[in-house]
């Protein structure tokens, strides 16, 4: 990995005998998309400064299969669930840290039925641990003092796993002023891209969804969005585009957010 960043693979790792504290599941968008790599990089760059051991799995890691089966392909999610399975099973991996909510998801919830039984954190959750213990240390009065800052409810980290505090609790630690958007939390909106949406043409309607929730964004005020999901990451950032409040807003992910302020 680039950037003087380390990423230690799973396979060099176990060739000198270490067992790292965690293995960290890159995810599809993390891995091959250009905006997605630069969360990959903060949260990289957030477990190289706090000493926290961990591995990749690099060309090992294939998709966990979750476009294919909302997509209704089962024979295909099976065939990349087990192929995973495998590889997480051969590296006796206990503990996953993904920073993508479909992956945690799918991990968590999904491959126990197929053998593959792990602790799976979503990242957002694994940072405010990590802030809880002290091992993360934000600047007092940092680059986000007094912005104000709207998170965004993913929906496979929200209304499917109920995780609607740990992202909050990462973003107040910023020293900024965390404004709700008025659909959040269990009454959150979609940003379009779920479901496999993100692979396909939309159908007939009225508008996008990724449209109706940056509707939500410039009614919340905030200048900075925050979001904890690459898929939602883009469609957020083409919502703003659309309606040219691009040099107004910007969209953040939470690791980025925490790794400009250490």
């Amino acid at each position: 990995m680039a950037d003087n960043i380390k990423a230690p693979l799973m396979s060099e790792l176990a060739a000198q005998g270490v067992d790292p504290e965690v293995l960290f599941w890159v995810g599809c968008a993390g891995s091959f998309d250009m905006r997605a790599q630069k969360i990959t990089k903060a949260f990289v760059r957030i477990l190289n400064k706090v000493g926290i051991s961990f591995g990749i799995l690099g060309s090992e890691e294939a998709c966990t299969g979750d476009p294919a089966r909302r997509a209704g392909n089962e024979f295909l999610f099976q065939m990349m669930a087990i192929q995973n399975i495998e590889v997480l099973n051969m590296y006796k991996v206990k503990k996953i840290v993904t920073a993508c909510p479909h992956c945690f998801n799918t991990l968590k919830n999904e491959y126990p039925a197929m053998g593959g039984n792990y602790e799976v954190m979503h990242h957002t959750t694994f940072l405010q641990d990590l802030i809880n213990k002290g091992r993360i240390s934000l600047k007092g009065g940092g680059v986000f003092k007094g912005k104000k800052i709207s998170y965004h409810d993913s929906c496979y980290l929200g209304r499917a796993n109920d995780i609607y505090e740990a992202p909050r609790e990462v973003l107040k630690a910023l020293d900024a002023e965390l404004v709700e958007m008025k659909r959040c939390r269990t009454k959150g909106l979609c940003c379009g891209a779920g479901g496999a949406q993100m692979f396909k043409e939309e159908e007939e309607g009225t508008s996008r969804v990724n449209q109706e929730r940056t509707k939500d964004v410039l009614e919340s005020g905030a200048s900075i969005i925050a979001a904890a999901c690459p898929f939602c990451n883009t469609m957020l950032t083409d919502g703003v585009k659309g309606e040219e409040k691009q040099e107004a807003i910007i969209v953040k992910d939470v690791a980025e957010l925490v790794d400009e302020s250490m």
